[in-house]
């Protein structure tokens, strides 16, 4: 497919465009560390198949978890500014992974780094973004929002108002298929929400999305969907209306 040629399906999916939020750590795979291939490629596929399937604008925040955390940085003693720009070139490399994977599937991808590298990527422009997408270009953000002491989350619900996305779908990996009142991996008690709000989340101390991402996407009416990534064609049923993962958003969930 050339970077002219259409990708975009006619379906109609359950919100025209949207932010979809993946963790450095899934892209590691059972090694736990690195990049992995297989797991990658698997990823992309999921994407492409959305994309060929419905009417949909979709752009991609990565993390940079499976190569270096700024928090651990921190913890052997490195300057944690410093620590947070080595994590924002980790993001960037995942970024260029995903996207030549979703390249060789034949979908034209753009990669925009908030940290300028112009021989590897665009620079984040919001405008420039937002006219990718609408010319069917998946859009990948790298580099974070490009300040140390903020999370990928929190550039995902950043990126996600600025390109006016319906949702951010928070794609976890590990066999978590969405919010639970505790860890499901260590309290068998623990039982997952369908549906909770924004208050909700903050209040019970749910470990979703850092409170900076969530009160964000709070004040903007954006919803947020947490679900199993690695699940064989949740992102499809997830756009598709189905109920998949649990929801946050501003009505109050049950108690």
């Amino acid at each position: 497919m050339s970077d002219g040629d259409t990708s975009r399906g006619t379906d109609q999916a359950r919100w025209g465009r949207v932010l979809l939020k993946l963790s450095g750590e899934a892209f590691a795979g059972p090694q736990e560390y690195g990049i992995d291939g297989p797991t990658v490629r698997a990823i992309a596929e999921d994407i492409v198949a959305a994309k060929r399937r419905f009417d949909i604008d979709i752009a991609v925040v990565v993390g940079g978890g499976n190569i270096w955390r700024g928090i651990q940085g921190e913890g052997a003693g490195m300057d944690r500014a410093q620590a947070d720009y080595m994590g924002m070139l980790a993001t960037v490399m995942n970024a260029l992974a995903l996207q030549d994977t979703l390249e060789q599937l034949g979908q034209p991808t753009r990669v925009q780094s908030a940290i300028h590298m112009a021989q590897v990527a665009e620079p984040y422009i919001r405008r420039k973004a937002i006219r990718h997408l609408d010319k069917d270009r998946i859009v990948i953000f790298g580099g974070g929002n490009g300040y140390p002491f903020f999370t990928t989350d929190t550039t995902a619900a950043l990126r996600a108002v600025e390109i006016e996305a319906g949702a951010v779908l928070k794609g976890t990996h590990g066999g978590t298929d969405g919010i639970y009142t505790a860890d499901p991996r260590e309290d068998k008690n623990a039982t997952k929400l369908d549906h909770v709000s924004y208050l909700d989340v903050l209040n019970r101390g749910l470990k979703v999305m850092d409170a900076t991402a969530i009160t964000l996407c709070m004040d903007n009416d954006l919803p947020i969907v947490v679900f199993d990534l690695m699940g064989d064609g949740n992102l499809r049923s997830l756009l598709d209306g189905g109920a998949i993962g649990t929801l946050v958003n501003g009505e109050k969930g049950p108690s």
